[in-house]
């Protein structure tokens, strides 16, 4: 059983041109739980971000929520994420998951978050906020 709690907000996934500038505004200022996390490759730049941090020249999915598992997750960890996605999965609930070096997030459709929350506490994992 994973604690996972629900950060305020929508988040919004989004792809840049390769080569682009990001905006100064992902990176300054964050507020309490927000999070921003950015890859680059060279076919573009995807940046996950609070919606009203989304850049403007940037292609925008739809909105999501985003879930933090609270406890550090050990990097060589092979079974928390498993234990997160497939639930959403048999759920039919659309994830995208990312991680840090403490922790693991994920994103499930603002339209499907009943359903994703309920998901993943019926597999015995306690989500609160």
């Amino acid at each position: 059983m994973l604690d996972i709690a629900l950060l305020p907000g929508e988040y919004a996934v989004c792809r840049l041109a390769a080569g682009t500038t990001l905006p100064y505004a992902l990176s300054s200022g964050l507020r309490g739980a927000d999070v921003v996390t950015v890859s680059w490759t060279s076919d573009g730049i995807s940046v996950i971000c609070p919606t009203d941090r989304a850049p403007a020249q940037a292609v925008v999915e739809t909105t999501w929520r985003c879930l933090r598992v609270t406890a550090p997750v050990a990097l060589a960890g092979t079974d928390s994420l498993a234990a997160l996605v497939d639930p959403l999965a048999e759920a039919r609930v659309s994830v995208v998951t990312f991680s840090t070096f403490d922790t693991d997030y994920l994103l499930v459709p603002t339209v499907r978050l009943t359903e994703g929350t309920a998901a993943l506490q019926r597999a015995g994992h306690r989500v609160t906020g």
